[in-house]
């Protein structure tokens, strides 16, 4: 209760993984008027929470995040940045009325890939009460837009490398394994696994020094929502460490999805692409053929 009122539940919580993303969603949400609560999630959080109202907890320790949203008054959650390594079945921490729910969520961390794995926890949240919102409802100008989003175009050999590549990623997507894939010449050289896009474009790179892949062909990067992904979790980003690592592969250029991926520190980005002759540009894919 405040003031003989009870507690209205719709603060707005930040469940905050690795990268840039958290913070971009939590400033944003303070220049909104919002005082959004930071559930940091240990290992995983990279900035400085100390300028907001914080805790740091354990990323499956569910029974203390549903107190934390009971105590805060949360009504709203955003599941923000990249998380590295996902529990193990004995740091689940559930609350008694979800234990009968325990099993399942064991299996689903066994067995499920990483969309499984968020759409687990979306229930999770949502069963505590918190209906659970996208980073790009809170941050709308992050979503990239179709066409180029600097001076720098695709040409005809890398709209080829696009369309390949983003086949892979759309089919690699059905899988539950990643969201990027690598495509030179026309076919596919690489696909993102559990080990990210920054990885895998190391291995491209590691590729083209080795002579395995052609050094005169350039090639692109595309990164596709997954064709069942919940848009509330995890859309495909880039931001300037993908760039640097595309440039350091040999890479002509990215290609993103156009609405429903997020471009980091987009001013930047866009200006450092085109000092380098890169492009940068969002594409709707066609689904067409994953919904047959």
């Amino acid at each position: 209760m405040a003031d003989g009122r009870p507690l209205v539940r719709d603060r707005l919580a930040i469940i905050a993984g690795g990268g840039l993303l958290p913070r971009y969603v939590a400033d944003a949400a303070r220049a909104h008027g919002e005082d959004p609560y930071i559930l940091a999630l240990r290992d995983e959080s990279g900035p400085d929470w100390s300028g907001f109202d914080h805790q740091v907890t354990s990323i499956g320790d569910y029974a203390g995040i549903g107190a934390a949203f009971r105590a805060k008054g949360i009504g709203r959650a955003v599941l923000s940045g990249s998380v590295r390594r996902r529990p193990e079945w004995r740091d689940i921490h559930a609350p008694l009325k979800a234990l009968a729910a325990v099993p399942s969520i064991i299996r689903t961390l066994l067995k499920g890939g990483d969309d499984a794995v968020l759409k687990m926890v979306i229930r999770l949240i949502e069963a505590e009460g918190v209906r659970v919102v996208g980073a790009h409802e809170i941050v709308p100008d992050l979503l990239g837009s179709e066409g180029p989003l600097g001076a720098v175009a695709p040409d005809a050999a890398a709209e080829a490398d696009i369309a390949a590549a983003a086949a892979a990623a759309l089919a690699l997507g059905r899988l539950d394994v990643g969201q990027g894939a690598v495509a030179l010449g026309g076919r596919v050289v690489a696909l993102e696994g559990a080990e990210g896009t920054d990885a895998m474009l190391e291995r491209v790179a590691g590729l083209r020094a080795a002579g395995r892949i052609s050094a005169r062909r350039k090639g692109v990067l595309v990164k596709l929502c997954k064709p069942e992904q919940d848009l509330r979790a995890d859309l495909p980003s880039i931001g300037m460490e993908t760039l640097h690592r595309a440039r350091a592969a040999g890479l002509a250029g990215i290609a993103v999805e156009a609405g429903r991926s997020l471009v980091l520190e987009r001013a930047a980005l866009v200006a450092e692409a085109d000092a380098h002759g890169l492009f940068v540009t969002g594409i709707v894919p066609d689904r067409t053929e994953m919904q047959r």
